[in-house]
């Protein structure tokens, strides 16, 4: 890259960084209910006429083939006022924790026999509703946690993610390579579990099945298990009514060593994946349909004829 294309880029940065600021401004000044409406209405709006929307329909066809053409069309539809909100409220998230009484918790009696023994587990989750809650709720409990994400690729809107994040005790942790790996097992060798989210397109690790069809999933959480003897501990978030939450650690799942390691990650992996399926089937407007889950032979197996045009 020239320094000329390395400055425009740095500018483009910026004037994102900017507009990022101004939002994350406005929506705070406008307070968590409001700003929740608004990036509800605004994706409910512009979602559906975007490019994007097609691939909502898509997926939604993948998932649930059976599903009633104008039922479909209205879930996308509503999964886009879905994202609006979680976007929104993630401006605002230190107004939204277990303090403020507006998130419901179900089997805190796990988090809180984590937090006693002392010992790392790790968490998995899917992209349901607002999965920041999620995140409150392990910092809330107590439980020393690494949270891990994709960082932005606008290194300064990075920056803010992660002061807006920080603002209700939330550490991010992004790795990267071999360096990222090794933090991760120095930080579970120290006692800290590791929070992972497993249900984004991966395109190499283990083959399992998701909806029926085959999927890569990423094997990290399950050789973590496996590698400090600990449990994987699946968790979900419903969104309720009145920007309320639901954020629920559900029964852990063990993975028993065979000798044969490769099999026993795989089986690590289609436990999350038939986990985070269920979740999905319960509450199919929660999840973020947004991005192409599948393989692209999937996708090139569907019908074109019964395709929407956008």
């Amino acid at each position: 890259m020239t320094q000329r294309a390395s400055l425009r880029q740095d500018l483009i940065w910026r004037l994102e960084a900017a507009a990022f600021a101004g939002f994350i401004g406005l929506m705070r000044l406008i307070g968590l209910g409001a700003a929740s409406n608004f990036g509800g209405w605004v994706l409910r709006t512009l979602g559906p006429r975007t490019g994007t929307h097609r691939t909502v329909i898509r997926n939604l066809r993948i998932a649930f083939p059976d599903m009633d053409p104008a039922e479909r069309e209205r879930l996308a539809v509503a999964q886009w006022e879905q994202t609006g909100r979680t976007f929104a409220e993630t401006a605002v998230m230190d107004r939204l924790t277990p303090a403020s009484g507006r998130i419901d918790i179900v089997g805190a009696e796990r988090l809180e026999a984590i937090r006693a023994s002392g010992k790392p587990v790790v968490f998995v989750a899917g992209h349901m509703a607002n999965i920041e809650t999620m995140a409150a709720v392990l910092v809330a409990s107590g439980i020393p946690v690494q949270v891990t994400y994709r960082a932005a690729n606008n290194p300064y809107v990075d920056a803010q993610i992660i002061a807006a994040r920080a603002r209700y005790g939330i550490k991010l942790f992004a790795p990267k390579g071999g360096d990222g790996a090794r933090e991760l097992l120095a930080g579970m060798s120290r006692g800290e579990s590791v929070a992972l989210m497993n249900d984004q397109k991966f395109n190499e690790g283990p083959e399992v099945v998701f909806f029926g069809q085959p999927v890569n999933a990423a094997p990290g959480p399950s050789r973590l298990a496996l590698r400090f003897g600990t449990v994987i501990q699946p968790m979900s978030v419903v969104r309720l009514p009145g920007v309320r939450f639901r954020v629920t650690a559900h029964e852990p799942v063990e993975i028993t060593p065979t000798g044969d390691r490769q099999a026993d990650i795989a089986a690590g992996v289609q436990a999350i994946t038939t986990f985070i399926e269920g979740r999905v089937r319960e509450h199919p407007v929660d999840w973020f349909w947004v991005h192409k889950r599948w393989p692209d032979r999937v996708y090139a197996a569907l019908d074109p004829a019964s395709s929407i045009s956008i």
